[in-house]
């Protein structure tokens, strides 16, 4: 398939996004307060996790770079950091970039609640304010499990031609990952977004969000 050329801002969709974002952390400043609270209580660590997420891609070229440049100069978009309410022990090891999974010994008791509800995400509303995500968009993946499923899947790189998100197409029509082939199956919806976005769609996502937390009900 072609690689997508960078997506110029659509500012209509940037507009709704800012400000369902500013309207959800006024809406639910005491729920976070809480939340932060628990954690404190429940485990030691800090409350808000921070990891770099590999971001929008605004190189306007639309070529691929080659593969041998691409694993020393080219980390397929711009690295940022991403919070999350941290639902895991903290690690004085350092944390590897390795994918959770569902039964993860390292999760506490209190993070299960939080990502059953996707609570922890709530956070990520900050890095919609700074730019770094919008509400909706191609989940943001850590840079090295970037890394592998770019040499992996050939159109994986396209998704960064649009800010990453909160929620996305890929999120309310399928459930969690177990293989390669369902990260596939996410691409081709997160690259359907791309090219059909628009503020009503992105507002039909929204709305499709909150079953798929509350009810766990997936829009297949």
């Amino acid at each position: 398939m072609r690689s997508l050329r960078w997506q110029q801002p659509d500012w209509g969709c940037r507009a709704l996004n800012v400000g369902v974002a500013l309207a959800a952390i006024l809406l639910t400043a005491p729920l976070m307060l809480l939340i932060a609270l628990l954690i404190k209580l429940s485990s030691q660590g800090p409350v808000v996790f921070r990891q770099d997420r590999v971001g929008v891609d605004r190189r306007t070229n639309g070529e691929a770079v080659s593969r041998t440049s691409r694993r020393s100069d080219d980390r397929g978009g711009n690295v940022f950091t991403m919070y999350k309410f941290r639902t895991m022990r903290a690690d004085p090891q350092g944390t590897m970039q390795v994918w959770a999974s569902k039964d993860d010994p390292r999760i506490t008791g209190f993070g299960l609640i939080l990502r059953a509800t996707r609570l922890d995400e709530l956070p990520q509303l900050v890095n919609v304010l700074k730019g770094d995500m919008n509400i909706v968009g191609p989940r943001p993946e850590q840079p090295l499990i970037f890394a592998e499923l770019r040499d992996e899947i050939e159109e994986y790189r396209d998704r960064q031609r649009v800010l990453p998100g909160i929620t996305g197409l890929a999120q309310v029509n399928q459930g969690y990952d177990t293989d390669l082939a369902g990260v596939r199956k996410k691409v081709d919806l997160d690259l359907t977004y791309i090219r059909h976005r628009s503020p009503i769609r992105d507002l039909s996502i929204m709305a499709k969000t909150l079953p798929v937390i509350v009810l766990r009900k997936v829009w297949t």
